[in-house]
């Protein structure tokens, strides 16, 4: 199948760009064929194409042709199963892109209230100036976000498809990007075809845009094999791990739009990260712990840190009495400036938190993820109507409020660097003297996998058991996202060297990736000897892609599993 644009990725980037695409089109009174692809899926909605390949891919049945309309109960089929972010939404990029969303029922309706942080001793919650400035911004759920955006851009004539897992680049015979293949689906375990076997597609484009989210594989890959990070601004990139649940909390208790941050407790002075509580409507409250995945000891559990920060008396006293609605976990960008890519390659480009443009001080990328796709977008557009060249998203880009927006706040990461106090310090000097002009750029420590440190100079971590009322299990958790993966499937978590686990986590690291991993996907058992072996449950995969990240080694290899498997985030 042959489009004139090919997006990998229905998140904030990838519909954005979908929609300028097709918003230029109707300008200039011309039209190009516009394809998104995404990986998640939900259960239960039903899908409509008018594709006769798409269609047999998701139906079987006699007589399929070129106008054939299936509706069919099948896994699918919205936009967002696997979007996960905070969210302090700020809308500078959606006034850009749809002007009157306001008039247009778009699902971003508590404007925020209040805007707290806090700095966390182990019992207390000492207030601090706030450094945010949320005024004009809203708490929103991004999963609903993108599931509205879709719909625009479906009505826009997008062709958008929801569960299918985009898993390898194509190129033509002169090297350069052609489109994507999607995986095979019905393959066994074993390697033999299962009868629900359907053979992968390939989505051939004139562009490809790439806007599957952090740590995209396929947008990692073209990184390395086109040197893009060396050819933009230089330094590695660096991660963090976000983990959230959305609860639902005693009427009393609730406050739409409050915001609340902290730092401190029950983190280290060497670990970079903290906390987010905001109100949303209905009595909901977005809970979530984030954690700088540079962190040195192995023995850190970033998933008990967070059962652990839910006991502190300014937060267990929200909680309890209410109820967990969903529970989810993924990693973000944290490089900023210093670690944006150049986005172009021959035949594409990479947008939104593909690339890396979250702004770590605001703690936001949702703004900057859509910016970057529309950008990408009108490049784009002029490269298929007018014969320019991509190279303009990478001139417009730097022109944009994104670069200097990222390029302010590109000191506040690596001042942690320094430790907690030097970082704060280093921090409020960068803000209220220099303002994001000081005259120099600090620079990122090690990549985060090399930070982990041996196990023999740290000494266990002792958690709390979960008392099942604010802290809960892993087990207890993964109910909650709905995750969901075809069992007898090839395992989408590979280790590159299968020894690697035995012979070098579990005796100089202690196993970290049984600790790392919010979904334990990652344990050691017995074997049939008595020796430790590392069992890998991949059917547990939030697709946080913290393996890929934090392994000492970089042993583990994220790849896409069948399209539709995954979590399945609602209100996240």
């Amino acid at each position: 199948m042959s489009y004139d644009v090919v997006i990998v990725g229905a998140g904030p980037a990838g519909l954005a760009a979908a929609i300028r695409l097709k918003q230029l089109c109707r300008a200039a009174d011309t039209d190009l064929s516009v394809c998104v692809l995404e990986k998640g899926a939900e259960v239960g909605a039903p899908l409509r194409t008018q594709n006769p390949v798409l269609a047999a891919a998701l139906y079987t049945c006699d007589g399929i042709d070129d106008t054939l309309v299936i509706w069919a109960f099948v896994f699918y089929c919205s936009a967002g199963a696997h979007v996960l972010s905070g969210n302090v939404f700020e809308p500078r990029a959606l006034d850009e892109l749809i002007p009157k969303w306001r008039q247009e029922d778009a699902p971003i309706r508590v404007p925020v209230s209040s805007d707290k942080f806090w700095m966390l001793t182990k019992n207390k919650a000492w207030t601090l100036p706030s450094p945010f400035d949320n005024k004009g911004n809203y708490v929103i759920s991004l999963s609903q976000l993108v599931r509205w955006m879709s719909v625009k851009a479906e009505e826009l004539g997008v062709e958008v498809y929801p569960g299918f897992a985009a898993s390898e680049i194509l190129y033509d015979e002169n090297q350069i990007v052609a489109g994507v293949a999607t995986n095979d689906v019905g393959i066994a375990k074993d390697g033999s075809k299962r009868e629900t076997f359907q053979p992968g597609v390939e989505l051939r484009g004139r562009i490809t845009l790439l806007a599957e989210g952090c740590r995209g594989s396929l947008s990692e890959n073209i990184i390395t094999n086109h040197k893009l990070r060396e050819s933009g601004q230089g330094q590695h990139q660096t991660y963090a791990l976000g983990i959230k649940e959305v609860w639902e909390i005693e009427e009393g208790k609730h406050k739409p739009g409050s915001v609340v941050h902290t730092v401190g407790w029950p983190l280290d002075m060497k670990t970079y990260g903290g906390s987010f509580l905001y109100h949303l409507d209905d009595r909901q409250l977005a809970i979530g712990l984030v954690v700088a995945l540079n962190y040195r000891n192995p023995f850190l559990s970033p998933y008990d840190e967070f059962q652990k920060f839910k006991q502190h008396p300014a937060i267990r006293t929200l909680l309890e009495g209410g109820t967990v609605l969903q529970y989810g976990a993924r990693t973000l960008n944290e490089g900023g400036f210093q670690s944006i890519p150049n986005p172009v390659f021959p035949g594409g480009a990479i947008i939104g938190c593909s690339a890396g443009f979250l702004n770590v001080p605001k703690i936001k990328g949702s703004h900057t993820a859509m910016k970057s796709g529309m950008l990408a977008a009108e490049a784009t557009f002029k490269a298929l109507v007018e014969g320019s060249s991509m190279d303009l998203y990478w001139e417009n880009l730097k022109k944009s409020w994104i670069w200097d927006e990222l390029y302010r706040a590109r000191n506040y990461r690596p001042a942690f660097e320094y430790g907690f106090i030097p970082g704060m310090a280093l921090s409020a000097v960068e803000r209220y003297i220099f303002k994001g002009k000081s005259p120099f750029t600090l620079k990122h420590g090690k990549p985060d996998h090399e930070a982990t440190e041996m196990a023999n100079l740290h000494l266990p971590i002792s958690y709390p058991k979960p008392d099942g009322q604010v802290s809960f299990d892993v087990p207890s958790s993964l109910y909650r996202s709905n995750t969901n993966h075809e069992h007898d499937q090839p395992p989408h978590l590979r280790l590159r060297d299968p020894a690697v686990p035995e012979s070098v986590n579990l005796p100089q690291y202690a196993g970290p990736e049984s600790r790392y991993c919010p979904a334990r996907v990652y344990e050691y058992v017995s074997d049939e000897n008595g020796d430790p072996k590392l069992h890998i449950n991949a059917q547990n995969c939030l697709h946080c892609k913290a393996c890929d990240i934090k392994d000492p080694k970089q042993n583990i290899e994220w790849t896409v599993p069948e399209g539709g498997g995954g979590p399945g985030y609602t209100v996240m």
